[in-house]
C-alpha cells in the first residue's frame, strides 16, 4: 500500500512539473539563486520521446484489427510520451537552489532527489567532472546523463531520504550543474 502511494505521489509531482513547465515557472526557488542541470540531457530526452511516438504509431498500425487491445496500448503509449516529457520538465522546473539568506544549498534531480545541505556543513567544494560512479557508503551521486560536475565534502553528515523512504547519512555529495564553475564560486561566496 505504501509503495502504491509513493508511486501515485511521484506521478502527481511529475504532472505538476509539466504544468509548471508550460506556465514557465519554477518550483521551490524562493529568494535563492537557481542553478540548472537539465541542459545536458535535453537532446537525449527529446530523442527518447521521439522514439516513443514512433512506437505509438507503429503499434497503432499493427493493432488496428483489435480495437480493445489497440485502445489499451494507445493509452499506455500516449502516457509514456507524457511521462518522458514530464520527466524532462521536472528537471527544468526543479533546479538546484543556493539560498545564502537561509544558509542552504538544495540539490535536486527530477522529483526523485531533494537534498537540503546547510552551508555551515560544507567543508570543501570543487569542480570535478566524473563519468563513472561506484556506490560507496556515505556518498551520494546525483548523476545527470551519467556524469557529475561538482563535489561537496561535508564536515558533518546530512540525511538523504531515497525514493522509497529509506534514509542514509552522506558526507560526500556529487552532482551535476550546467554551470559548475558559477555554482562553485557562488557557494564559496555564500559560505564566507
Amino acid at each position: 500500500m505504501r509503495v502504491g502511494w509513493l508511486l501515485v505521489r511521484h506521478e502527481v509531482r511529475l504532472l505538476a512539473s509539466l504544468a509548471l513547465w508550460v506556465a514557465r515557472r519554477r518550483h521551490g526557488t524562493g529568494g535563492g539563486v537557481a542553478f540548472g542541470y537539465a541542459r545536458g540531457q535535453g537532446a537525449m530526452m527529446a530523442g527518447f520521446a521521439f522514439v516513443c511516438v514512433v512506437e505509438t504509431v507503429a503499434l497503432s498500425v499493427l493493432l488496428r484489427d483489435w480495437p480493445a487491445v489497440h485502445a489499451a496500448f494507445l493509452f499506455l503509449d500516449v502516457y509514456t510520451v507524457v511521462f518522458v516529457v514530464a520527466l524532462h520538465a521536472s528537471s527544468v522546473v526543479r533546479p538546484h537552489v543556493l539560498d545564502a539568506d537561509r544558509g542552504t544549498l538544495r540539490i535536486r534531480r527530477y522529483v526523485h532527489v531533494d537534498l537540503l545541505v546547510p552551508l555551515e556543513r560544507v567543508g570543501a567544494v570543487w569542480r570535478e567532472l566524473r563519468m563513472t560512479h561506484e556506490r560507496a557508503d556515505g556518498e551520494l551521486d546525483v548523476e545527470v546523463g551519467s556524469q557529475t560536475s561538482v563535489t561537496l565534502e561535508l564536515t558533518e553528515p546530512v540525511t538523504h531520504v531515497g525514493f522509497f523512504g529509506r534514509s542514509r547519512e552522506v558526507r560526500v555529495v556529487r552532482f551535476h550543474a550546467d554551470d559548475p564553475d558559477g555554482l562553485v564560486r557562488a557557494l564559496g561566496r555564500a559560505r564566507v
